[in-house]
């Protein structure tokens, strides 16, 4: 149990340097970091404090208590990417009016050069 635990604690913290450095380069917005920066101290918490995660373990009914930190990186790696849809799906429609509006643009630069063209 002790080499997961600090595996994952590793793990947690190669991500918070990961997104540090990502932030430091503009490579990620501040406001997508933070559910990151989150999740990977929630996770090196839970894998430093084992009788925390024992305890968690005991609470949910389960006998593993490593398999409650499995549970836990999964849930909140589905929570960062739900946000991360749901951002994505706002930006596609944004995109989806944006290219609407160029359209009715050209339509109408091209009627007022077609009226320029006839006089």
């Amino acid at each position: 149990m002790e080499r997961l635990l600090l595996v994952t604690a590793l793990a947690s913290i190669a991500l918070i340097f990961q997104v540090m450095y990502s932030l430091r380069r503009d490579r990620i917005r501040v406001e997508y970091s933070i559910s990151w920066l989150a999740a990977a101290s929630i996770m090196l918490f839970l894998s430093r404090w084992p009788t925390g995660l024992e305890w968690l373990a005991a609470t949910a009914g389960i006998t593993y208590p490593p398999a409650v930190l499995l549970a836990m990186v999964v849930a909140l790696l589905l929570m960062v990417l739900y946000r991360l849809s749901a951002v994505i799906s706002h930006l596609r429609d944004n995109n989806v009016e944006l290219a609407q509006k160029v359209a009715i643009l050209e339509f109408r630069i091209n009627q007022i050069a077609g009226h320029a063209d006839r006089r």
